[in-house]
């Protein structure tokens, strides 16, 4: 089997065995059951459960859409019923898109995600319901649910297949325990540019610029060399990046060279 795209499996971490259970009620279509193991994948998510699937299990169509995903799919339980599916948990949310007869607290994915991660630390075992692609899940599933969870999305057009909702809830419950900051800058193997090394090119820039008259006027001088000094601190440049822009003014000092430009 070919590796996916942005897979790495050098970077598996062992399952946790306390994340959420993804529990689906009578999933009609294979393909659909295999999207939703590469969900999980995406999101550290390995116990899938499947209440009376429609398709015959186990299932190559559904192995092949699950993109490598093969250990969520060949460890799947497959139960009889939903009461026995959720049987082990102590929290359950039930998704549905659609408002019902019932008194229930809904909750979004996030909240739901940040209630799990609380459960998560005491111990407790959580589980998230999907119902069938069609109809979604039936009163009675709802009811064995502590809460409800609704995503958020255009009124006009909230749809969603199987994998997207998986993905969605996944997705809030990963990030609820990720710690990657919010921005980073992708350097490659360039390193950052030491203060010292700054120092130096501002020195260099400032000399020239000194020379030149740029800088000719005294009580400015403070002021402007602080903001050109401030436009490249902002930049976080790499030493590579330094030494390019020392040969930039070495070069501008220099002039052009014979039969560059006439």
């Amino acid at each position: 089997m070919s590796k996916a795209s942005g897979t790495d499996s050098t970077l598996q971490a062992a399952p946790d065995p306390l994340a959420p259970a993804v529990i689906l009620v009578s999933p009609q279509l294979a393909m659909n059951i295999g999207t939703t193991a590469r969900a999980m994948a995406n999101c550290g998510l390995h116990d899938l459960r499947i209440v009376n699937p429609k398709p015959k299990w186990p299932n190559e169509l559904s192995r092949r859409a699950s993109s490598g995903a093969d250990e969520i799919l060949a460890a799947a339980r497959i139960c009889a019923s939903t009461s026995e599916a959720i049987a082990d948990l102590n929290r359950v949310y039930a998704t549905t898109g659609r408002t019902r007869r019932m008194t229930k607290r809904i909750v979004t994915p996030r909240a739901a995600a940040l209630e799990a991660r609380e459960a998560h630390g005491k111990g407790e075992r959580v589980g998230f319901l999907f119902g069938p692609e069609r109809t979604g899940l039936e009163n009675d599933d709802l009811a064995l649910a502590d809460a409800l969870t609704s995503v958020p999305l255009n009124p006009a057009f909230a749809s969603l297949n199987l994998a997207q909702s998986v993905l969605l809830i996944g997705y809030e419950w990963f990030q609820a325990g990720d710690e990657t900051p919010s921005s980073r800058l992708a350097s490659g193997d360039a390193k950052p540019a030491s203060k010292q090394e700054l120092e130096n090119f501002f020195l260099h820039l400032e000399r020239e610029l000194d020379h030149c008259g740029f800088l000719r006027v005294a009580d400015k001088r403070p002021t402007m060399v602080r903001n050109i000094r401030n436009i490249f601190q902002r930049a976080a440049m790499t030493e590579q990046e330094v030494r390019t822009l020392h040969g930039v003014v070495a070069e501008l000092v220099r002039g052009p060279r014979d039969g560059v430009r006439s």
